[in-house]
């Protein structure tokens, strides 16, 4: 095939078309498994080696692997194949539609364009000529809930450095921020409304903790910031408490989130919330609680030293006309879990808007540039 026939547009168009609604999210959602399938068959069709991954039946993952010829450096492509509801949506959210240099429908930022871009990229990059190093393009599952699609992969693969492909703006991501949920039971005791001397308000002994965790909000405020991502925060999200008007509440439950910037984990805040709690067990009469910690992720900040690091800002440098923007990002992504995995990495992706919003978009002038930009840090990376 042509290198001036791989057209990522194209491309991203089909992948639109295909439904991808993530079902942990939304039940009864499509998955990945239709998706998974054409893109294991665009690039198999291509020369390219396709592993199928499905721990979850019908959440799969695909890994396609362009073997090098030896001596060379890998690089793995990363990006996700789900996406959130079509519901709400402004138009028709499968029908891929172009209009003033932009291409619309569900999934167009986030982000079928990156997966677009990296594919066509790698398929470009072998038509150039033979490369040393392996490229492993990783089209995965659930990144929008969980990302264990990113997490099976990992399990049996790995690169010398990685690329994440989510939407950036055409903007170089070297950090972004980590979260921790956890679940705060307060205890107290059911009794009838008429007898006080039997009950302990649980919702109001809460009310403690809440003051308590807005207090710890505005000491995280003014810590000392991450020079791209600020302070970390923490929320109260969910409250549950109660059965009816004329019953004191036996417990009351309440959800929070901390976000977290490099240096802080899962463990330093679950140490702050417990000397938190603990500080109220001391000094409000029967405040009693449990603890339990959820789904957490860590943040992650890139090696500005890494080489994938100086070879992506260069050829994004020669594509822009201009040094990148180095940005960070609030939000957490797969980069975390590749950089645990010892592989370092980066994200850059296309230029657009409208992530989980009525209309959703990518801009076709930068979709084009993102895959030039991937296509060169390929070859270079990998001769």
């Amino acid at each position: 095939m042509a290198i001036d026939k791989l057209d990522p547009v194209r491309l991203l168009a089909d992948l639109i078309s295909i439904d991808s609604v993530n079902p942990d999210l939304v039940p009864g959602g499509a998955g990945e498994a239709v998706i998974a399938g054409f893109c294991g068959d665009w690039l198999a069709a291509r020369g390219f080696e396709v592993h199928r991954l499905e721990r979850r039946p019908g959440r799969p993952s695909v890994v396609a692997v362009a073997r090098g010829t030896g001596g060379g450096r890998s690089l793995m492509l990363n990006g996700h194949l789900d996406t959130v509801s079509r519901a709400g949506y402004d138009g028709d959210p499968l029908g891929p539609r172009i209009h003033d240099g932009k291409i619309f429908g569900r999934g167009a930022f986030d982000m079928k364009s990156g997966i677009a871009a990296m594919m066509t990229a790698t398929a470009r990059a072998r038509e150039r000529g033979p490369l040393r190093g392996d490229v492993l393009v990783a089209c995965v599952a659930d990144e929008e809930h969980a990302s264990f699609g990113t997490e099976e992969v990992l399990e049996s693969f790995t690169a010398d450095a990685a690329i994440v492909t989510e939407p950036s703006h055409l903007e170089v991501t070297l950090a972004h921020k980590g979260f921790a949920w956890f679940e705060v039971v307060i205890e107290g005791r059911a009794a009838h409304g008429s007898r006080p001397e039997l009950g302990i308000d649980a919702i109001a002994k809460a009310g403690h903790f809440l003051v308590a965790l807005e207090t710890w909000g505005h000491r995280l405020a003014q810590a000392s910031p991450h020079p791209l991502l600020g302070a970390g925060t923490v929320h109260a999200s969910v409250i549950h408490g109660g059965e009816e008007p004329s019953t004191y509440p036996a417990r009351c439950r309440i959800t929070i989130e901390r976000r977290t910037v490099p240096g802080e984990s899962a463990e330093d805040v679950q140490v702050e919330l417990t000397a938190i709690l603990d500080d109220l067990t001391d000094t409000v009469p029967d405040f009693h609680y449990r603890l339990h910690r959820g789904l957490h992720r860590e943040p992650f900040e890139a090696d500005r030293q890494a080489p994938i690091v100086h070879t992506l800002l260069r050829h994004a440098e020669s594509a822009l006309g201009r040094p990148p923007v180095i940005r960070a990002e609030p939000f957490w992504t797969d980069c975390a879990l590749l950089d645990a995995a010892g592989i370092p990495c980066l994200l850059f992706g296309v230029d657009g808007g409208g992530a989980h919003a009525a209309t959703e978009w990518a801009d076709i002038a930068a979709l084009h540039r993102l895959t030039d930009v991937l296509t060169d840090t390929i070859s270079d990376f990998c001769a």
